[in-house]
């Protein structure tokens, strides 16, 4: 039976099984925490049925003020590397920064981390631009179906992120995807993922469940089933075995991160992660990881590691110390 036919007859668990032993086989049992770093909170698009950034498009009238603190991005990339995290990928609207700027950024995250950095910025042609201090470029497509892509996302062309992505793997550069679960696709919509994953030698694979946010189209639809989301992700573990896959999730579901993590998943993302850390939502995902049997690469609640680090910018002291101080604030937190 095909994988399609598997999770139609509710056969997850074989599906797990399966997927599960071979991330064990090729990957290894370490998991990943994953940051991703927002350069700015707008998007001169801004029509993604499902994003935050569509709600804010009208609300702000001077763009420039949706623009993070460079320091402040700065600092994050030390505390997370701090943490032993790493970073998903540096990300922003379109229509904030320049080509130049965001080189800047990603040039000094490396020098910071000692770790080239991937990109999602949106659709660009400047991607010979960049240098050995991106590892990587991320195509948003969010649904692979084409014509439902097109209903979701009116803006972002799939022939258009193709492109893109196959100009970064003529340039040295590995290629990456996000796709979010619970926008109302079809099962069979899993045949075009499969699909756009073989054409263009996809690296890797971010899955993101649906955050339904207040002020869009999704604003009253719930979060997928946890079995459907892991489905997804196993039966893409099982159909390329080599993928790096990273699964995200929100606060009020961090109980589907072990059921993901058996699905293939190969690193976490999508964590509030200064209010998190330390706390016991933060131990929570820890834990996750203990009872799949897998084990952490980095902390989510070592206190002593935010302050152990050779900052060779002191001039982002007061940024990292304000992050620290975010996350003690939140130590005794009782809801997110």
């Amino acid at each position: 039976m095909d994988l399609i036919g598997k999770i139609k007859n509710k056969e997850i668990f074989d599906l797990l099984i399966e997927a599960d032993k071979i991330t064990r086989k090729t990957h290894g049992k370490k998991v990943t925490l994953e940051r991703a770093i927002f350069l700015s909170w707008w998007c001169e698009k801004g029509d993604c049925k499902f994003c935050y950034m569509s709600s804010q498009k009208d609300r702000i009238n001077n763009p420039d003020k949706a623009k993070r603190h460079v320091k402040g991005i700065y600092a994050e990339a030390e505390l997370t590397k701090r943490m032993g995290w790493n970073i998903e990928f540096l990300s922003g609207g379109y229509g904030i920064y320049t080509t130049q700027e965001i080189k800047e950024i990603s040039e000094t995250i490396y020098d910071i981390t000692d770790n080239p950095v991937w990109l999602n910025i949106g659709i660009t042609d400047e991607l010979d631009q960049y240098g050995d201090e991106i590892i990587g470029v991320t195509g948003a497509v969010e649904t692979a179906n084409p014509k439902f892509h097109d209903e979701i996302c009116p803006s972002k062309s799939i022939p258009d992120i193709k492109n893109m992505l196959k100009t970064a793997g003529e340039l040295g550069y590995k290629k990456a995807i996000t796709i979010i679960i619970g926008l109302g696709e079809e099962i069979e919509h899993i045949n075009d993922l499969f699909d756009l994953i073989e054409e263009l030698e996809i690296d890797r694979i971010i899955f993101y469940s649906l955050n339904p946010h207040p002020d869009t189209a999704y604003h009253l639809t719930p979060q997928p089933a946890s079995l459907y989301y892991a489905s997804i992700v196993a039966s893409t573990r099982i159909r390329f075995p080599n993928i790096e896959i990273i699964t995200g999730t929100w606060t009020d579901n961090l109980a589907n991160m072990g059921v993901l993590l058996k699905a293939g998943s190969n690193g976490l993302t999508k964590f509030p992660l200064f209010k998190m850390y330390g706390n016991r939502f933060g131990k929570r995902v820890e834990e996750e990881v203990y009872w799949a049997d897998r084990e952490l690469k980095g902390s989510f609640s070592n206190m002593n590691l935010l302050k152990k680090g050779n900052n060779l910018r002191p001039e982002l002291e007061p940024y990292i110390q304000r992050y620290i101080d975010m996350c003690y604030d939140n130590l005794d937190i009782k809801r997110i």
